[in-house]
């Protein structure tokens, strides 16, 4: 047998025998772990989708054929599979594949996801376009049970239920999202996993089948009752009421009988829902034992299991996590909440520690800050942990919700800023330019860890919405001296014709690329924003009449950040001085590594250096 590099795939799926599709399968779960050990990447949950994207790819033709991998970081089977294989080793680093479903990568790629819940309301599109076009192909999305916690998910299903449109929908149920599955939905799913009753049954069957003479007439009358039960106490009566053919449970990782349900499942009329089970991690004991911890890794030993970390430096998330856990303990009319993430955000103690209060809403950020929009109105301040990328999905929630009712909801967003190799769909570049204009919003970024803390203290005094953003990764405090954050925004040293004013993590940044250009005899000033929004404008405006030249700098995207705000407020002040932004530009920034990034698009310090002389020699 070939192995997977040498084959012409996915072509060559459909002559293997079922012998050779399961060493295949066992040489792709071997890469994967090898390669993601390297390049880090989501390993649990594509070691347990292994055998169900084969049989899809083998049932299938998807240069013709649909399909939509909802959220998407459960692809990289799917790129093997379709032609990648050479490139796998690029995964996640610079100019190489994506960790996600990207068009412009492959023919084989039909959408772009890197979000939750929105795979069937686009397949639905799909397939009512293929059938107003006239074509013939088909539609296939694959969800998690995780996903289905987020309302676009039941918002598609209701609408293609009830239509009468030909789609596959498949349900990859492993009890998990990022972490286990929360809610009444995923409460349904363990029942149609788990039920007693149902299992009971099953192992009668495969008593009495044994049973002579009349074991086999009286286990086809009995198998006929599973059915039945399977579909009035067990099984799929949720999906079947919302208008789809349900088909399973099935074994996510048999394969011969995978195939033939898919097989039979394609030619259904209608709307179609496989509900297959799946293990997270499956076939490599560190991920099936931490399905969580693998969900996401950095790189790590493929033996051991375990990640490379520099000791003694807290990253943001954990800083955050250590000061919630202080203020539970110091406030009982606090509280926490999760979309899905509290081990990724750094509230797992917290959450053991007050389970009452640390509230995971799942994959559903809208309805968490609803939630939260109701704690606050009745007594309670809640400390909403979301990542940036995410919590743009409750952008009319933090509006309407939270800001118009002028509530103390204080908002802690991490991975604020460009996050690496996840890419496009997880860069956090766009939450300054999206809260700042919302009215009765407090914007806050620290320049460090320490800075995170006071920060969060004063949002327990601030009875108003606000927003504290802070970046992936490791801390290192900045030793200078701090001003009370009272003081608005804070200089940290003076200069002479130039001056920087920074966002939060861009602080060190500008520190050093103050230091870069002292040696060349330009002496530039430094100061910490703190707060972007509202700017303190009485500080910033001072400097600008004191210097020749500002110079702002935010890790967040140029459009409406704190650069342009800074530009029109100097411009309306009506003092001559020059604007220099630096920002991410206006466009989704690729994957690769921070540093990769900041260098390629003039954000890092020598960076900065080098446009502050560019603009200098301009001005001269």
């Amino acid at each position: 047998m070939k192995h997977l590099k040498d084959m012409d795939l996915p072509r060559d799926l459909r002559q293997l025998s079922d012998e050779e599709l399961v060493i295949l399968c066992d040489e792709i779960r071997d890469i994967l772990v090898t390669t993601i050990s390297r390049t880090g990447g989501h390993l649990a949950s594509n070691l347990g989708i292994v055998e169900l994207t084969v049989a899809l790819e083998r049932i299938f033709d998807f240069s013709r054929d649909r399909i939509i991998w909802d959220v998407g970081h459960q692809s990289y089977v799917h790129k093997l599979l379709t032609g990648r294989a050479d490139d796998f080793d690029t995964l996640r680093q610079f100019g190489g594949l994506s960790g996600f479903p990207k068009r412009n990568e492959s023919e084989y790629d039909w959408f772009d996801t890197g979000h939750a819940s929105n795979s069937i309301s686009a397949l639905f599109g799909m397939a009512e376009a293929r059938d107003l076009n006239g074509e013939d192909y088909h539609t296939v999305a694959v969800i998690g049970d995780g996903a289905l916690t987020g309302g676009l998910a039941l918002e598609g299903l209701n609408d293609l239920g009830a239509s009468r449109t030909n789609a596959l929908v498949i349900l990859n149920d492993n009890g998990m999202s990022i972490e286990a599955s929360k809610g009444g939905l995923a409460m349904h799913l363990t029942k149609l996993r788990t039920s007693r009753r149902y299992t009971e049954l099953k192992n009668s069957l495969k008593k009495v089948e044994n049973i002579p003479v009349i074991g086999s007439r009286m286990y086809e009358r009995l198998e006929k009752t599973r059915d039945s039960l399977k579909y009035t106490v067990v099984g799929g009566i949720f999906f079947e009421e919302m208008g789809f053919k349900y088909f399973g449970p099935f074994n996510g990782h048999d394969l011969r009988s995978l195939t033939e349900s898919l097989r039979i499942a394609k030619d259904v009329e209608g709307p179609v829902l496989v509900h297959v089970i799946t293990k997270k991690g499956k076939g490599y004991r560190n991920a099936e034992s931490e399905p969580g911890r693998f969900h996401g890794t950095g790189p790590f030993d493929p033996e051991t299991g375990r990640c490379e970390k520099k000791e003694g430096v807290k990253t943001y998330s954990e800083i955050f996590g250590d000061k919630m856990l202080e203020i539970l303990d110091g406030n009982r009319n606090t509280a926490a909440i999760s979309a899905a993430m509290t081990n990724a955000t750094g509230l797992a103690a917290a959450k053991k520690a007050y389970p009452e209060r640390v509230f995971d809403v799942g994959i559903a950020e809208g309805h968490g800050v609803s939630f939260a929009a109701g704690l606050a109105l009745s007594g309670i301040h809640p400390f909403v942990a979301i990542y940036s990328t995410f919590l743009q999905r409750a952008y009319d929630q933090i509006l309407m919700d939270v800001c118009m009712q002028d509530l103390p909801v204080s908002f802690c967003i991490d991975r604020a800023g460009v996050v690496g190799a996840d890419g496009e769909t997880h860069h956090g570049i766009f939450d300054i330019s999206y809260l700042s204009h919302m009215p009765n919003m407090t914007v806050m970024a620290p320049r460090d860890g320490e800075e995170l803390r006071q920060m969060m203290d004063m949002a327990l005094t601030i009875d108003s919405p606000c927003a504290i953003r802070y970046p992936r990764g490791e801390n290192g405090d900045i030793d200078m001296p701090r001003e009370p954050l009272d003081n608005g925004a804070e200089i940290l040293k003076e200069g002479e014709n130039v001056f920087i004013w920074a966002v939060g993590s861009m602080v060190k940044h500008a520190l050093e690329a103050s230091s870069m250009l002292e040696k060349e005899g330009i002496n530039c000033g430094v100061g910490n924003v703190r707060f972007a929004r509202p700017l303190d404008l009485i500080t910033i405006l001072d400097t600008a009449e004191r210097y020749d030249l500002i110079v702002t700098c935010e890790d967040n995207v140029l459009n409406r950040g704190v650069g342009e705000e800074t530009v029109a407020e100097i411009k309306y002040a009506g003092i001559d001085c020059d604007v220099l932004c630096i920002a991410w530009p206006n466009k989704f920034i690729e994957h690769g590594t921070c540093a990769q990034l900041f260098e390629k698009y003039g954000m890092d310090a020598s960076c900065i250096a080098e446009r502050i002389r560019e603009k200098l020699e301009e001005k001269a």
